[in-house]
């Protein structure tokens, strides 16, 4: 099993960057061409939303993303550092996370959509969304 990790600064940049490297990991990790850009939009997903908490509640803390490959799954781990009780204040009026338009829980529904496999865990340090695909196994 090998592990990719990144952590990056909280700002919209960056999240081009990770998927990106999500991309290039997930095809030497031997997943399908065809799940690529499924690959990509989930983890632009993932790490917008991070980004977004963290520029709200803790802008000092960094993004981290960690690529994994195995014997037969490509997994994909974005975490936030912003504790679920600073991210739960966000509800602006309406229920509208932050007086946007969109619900805070569409971006979790796009990436139960595009990935095959995901896991959300809340811990005291920030959330995790974890997900994963299907391989071929890691060319080496």
């Amino acid at each position: 099993m090998a592990t990719v990790e990144l952590s990056f600064t909280p700002l919209p940049a960056h999240v081009r960057t990770a998927r990106l490297v999500a991309t290039a990991v997930a095809r030497r990790s031997g997943v399908d061409e065809s799940l690529l850009d499924v690959v990509r939009l989930a983890v632009g997903e993932a790490c917008s939303r991070a980004v977004e908490g963290h520029q709200l509640h803790c802008p000092a803390e960094p993004v981290r993303l960690a690529l994994t490959d195995t014997a037969d799954r490509f997994e994909v781990e974005v975490t936030d550092n912003c504790a679920p009780a600073a991210a739960g204040t966000r509800a602006g009026k309406d229920g509208r996370p932050d007086g946007r338009a969109l619900p805070a829980g569409l971006g979790i529904a796009v990436i139960t959509g595009l990935a095959d496999d995901v896991e959300i865990s809340e811990t005291a340090a920030g959330t995790s969304i974890r997900m994963s695909w299907p391989s071929a196994g890691a060319v080496r």
